[in-house]
């Protein structure tokens, strides 16, 4: 069972192999996310900060559409996923970010956490047919091949992590909470400060 911190956050693997460590840091972040965005009410999830029209409902909304995109659309070639297959992205490339102001934070919460979720039953058969090195079914424009599920989750741990530290100077503004709190702790005190600072 896996130990859980005062936000609900899991104890990233300390000494485990490469899969189980990779998924442990990228569902660290997701429950970063998670715990930046709860507990908001509407005007809190549609929050901006200074010149930018930043969400913490548009990163969960935002983070739906990355999970569907690597996990179910990159990885397995699946068709998009309801709302994704239904909106004109030509006509709007940032509709993810624009359209949670009309959901609800119910909605929000739970369109992200379906995603979360069917991606994690998507690795873990993906991890069971090649391991980290399943290659996607969909070719990279960019890179001309289908990337290795490895690639996608650190690409995923590197996703979240740049958006939870947009997401802390929101939230921050919203309500003033801050800290990263690990194990319950202030992350200036305490057996776990080695997480935030170099060896």
């Amino acid at each position: 069972m896996t130990d859980l911190d005062g936000h609900g956050r899991p104890d990233t693997p300390p000494a485990a192999g490469e899969a189980e460590t990779l998924l442990g840091f990228l569902d660290f972040q997701r429950a970063t996310l998670a715990w930046r965005c709860s507990g908001l009410d509407p005007d809190g999830l549609n929050t901006t900060v200074a010149a930018s029209s930043m969400t913490l409902g548009g990163l969960l909304k935002h983070m739906a559409l990355v999970e569907d995109a690597w996990f179910s659309r990159s990885l397995f070639g699946n068709d998009r996923q309801p709302p994704w297959d239904a909106v004109d992205w030509d006509a709007d490339q940032d509709w993810d970010w624009h359209s949670a102001a009309d959901d609800t934070p119910e909605q929000l919460h739970a369109l992200w956490q379906t995603a979360v979720e069917r991606s994690r039953t998507l690795t873990a058969t993906a991890l069971e047919r090649g391991g980290l090195d399943q290659p996607a079914v969909k070719i990279d424009a960019y890179y001309g091949v289908g990337p290795s599920l490895r690639w996608i989750v650190v690409h995923m741990i590197e996703e979240y992590a740049r958006h939870n530290g947009h997401a802390d100077l929101i939230r921050e503004a919203v309500d003033g909470v801050t800290g990263a709190g690990l194990g319950g702790v202030p992350e200036c005190d305490g057996a776990r400060h080695h997480l935030h600072r170099s060896p």
